[in-house]
């Protein structure tokens, strides 16, 4: 397994320096049939991912390549559940709130996870059993990625109580009435309720890192926008809750479009 974590993670850095590239330039917007963007960046980085990926020989999920038949991946044990850039919008708005997501599911499952951000080259991951996670500085220029993982001083350890207070992570794009009825629920047990917002899968981040303590999702999300969270929480000992069936997401189901989700501890 540390050899899968280790071609998706150098995928993950090598993606993020041409995303980068194209990220500090002008650059052009195309739509997609939904109407969601598509910029160079997005294709740069799969075509990246992709080509380390395959060599694992383990079939991939990609939001920029051609979906494959349900029939075809109904059988797959092990899959690659990949973003390209997750926060194209705030890829375009250069916030730089925008992350590479990869994750390997197995049998539906999430096996690793790993969220890069390549404005401020932050590296989240988990350890191979997903027991543990991390948060790295990647060095600008580096000859040895292994050296840099699993480091102790990176381990991401949350706060382990919610008290009277709570921070509640917002999306940057999808704040809405659902999401605003939530927080209001929460008023009845809590003395304050502060909005922590951000784009990407970075909100996932904030809460593994308890720098919040709960994440919402009242809106249209698909499987490779969550499973790398989904994994990195997970390792820290947070549920992703599908609010349909109140159990942990899974992966690679025959739609890829997921249900409403709550990330709570």
């Amino acid at each position: 397994m540390i050899e899968y974590l280790n071609t998706a993670t150098t995928a993950a850095v090598l993606a993020g320096k041409e995303i980068l590239k194209i990220y500090n330039k002008d650059f052009d917007i195309a739509f997609k049939d939904d109407r969601s963007p598509l910029t160079d960046a997005d294709l740069v980085s799969n075509k990246i991912i992709i080509k380390h990926l395959k060599l694992t020989n383990i079939p991939i999920i990609s939001e920029e390549n051609k979906q494959i038949p349900y029939t075809d991946r109904k059988n797959w044990d092990y899959c690659w559940i990949v973003d390209p850039i997750d926060g194209t919008k705030e890829f375009i708005k250069k916030n730089g709130e925008f992350t590479v997501n990869i994750a390997l599911v197995k049998s539906g499952k999430t096996k690793l996870g790993i969220i890069y951000v390549p404005a401020t080259r932050e590296l989240y991951y988990t350890n191979t059993n997903k027991t543990k996670a991390f948060k790295t500085i990647m060095p600008e220029v580096s000859n040895n990625l292994s050296d840099l993982l699993f480091r102790e001083e990176d381990l991401i350890t949350p706060n382990s109580d919610i008290n009277s207070d709570i921070k509640v992570v917002g999306s940057r794009s999808h704040m809405n009435e659902d999401t605003i009825r939530f927080v209001e629920s929460l008023k009845e047990k809590h003395k304050s309720i502060e909005i922590v917002s951000k784009g990407s899968s970075l909100k996932f981040c904030l809460v593994a890192e308890g720098k919040a303590d709960v994440y919402p999702r009242f809106a249209p999300t698909m499987e490779w926008d969550t499973a790398a969270g989904q994994a990195i929480c997970e390792a820290v000992g947070l549920k992703v809750l599908d609010q349909t069936t109140q159990k942990p997401m899974e992966y690679n189901r025959e739609n890829l479009l997921n249900n409403y989700f709550l990330v709570v501890k």
